[in-house]
């Protein structure tokens, strides 16, 4: 097996960019090398292992959890894809929690076959719980965001 030289400082570049523009993936090729940094939950290069990054923290739900869905306020993903809190990495988020929101405020983004979509409040009232994390997978169907 013939090993490929390692240049650490092009693996921090490479996940530099990740973390810059928000991609979740990135791999350059050159000759018969080639090196992919994947951001995310499994984060791997084709030429060195790279740690992963810590699990993200997620909030503690109310004690009904189980419940959520048939929470009057749950505001659920219509859709399969990736949650974003914030227009683009660095800016804040659309909502926190505390928040009054009106009735078709955004909420946050949910990105499903390279396209983001909004994901808007049914209703006016205030932000209780927030259930997802910037760059968490969701489900369709999966509570994401609790209105009182």
């Amino acid at each position: 097996m013939i090993r490929i030289p390692i240049d650490p400082d092009t693996i921090r570049a490479l996940a530099a960019v990740l973390v810059e523009t928000g991609l979740t993936e990135i791999e350059i090729a050159d000759k018969d090398s080639r090196i992919r940094v994947v951001r995310g939950g499994t984060v791997a290069t084709a030429v060195v292992p790279v740690a992963a990054a810590p699990a993200p923290v997620v909030p503690v739900a109310a004690p009904v959890v189980q419940d959520l869905a048939s929470h009057p306020g749950a505001v659920a993903s219509p859709m399969v894809g990736v949650a974003y809190l914030s227009p683009e990495p660095g800016l804040p988020a659309f909502v926190t929690i505390g928040q009054q929101v009106s009735a078709g405020q955004t909420l946050l983004l949910i990105e499903a076959m390279k396209t983001f979509n909004q994901i808007k409040a049914p209703k006016a009232g205030t932000v209780a719980q927030i259930l997802v994390q910037t760059g968490a997978p969701v489900e369709y169907g999966e509570v994401l965001i609790v209105l009182e």
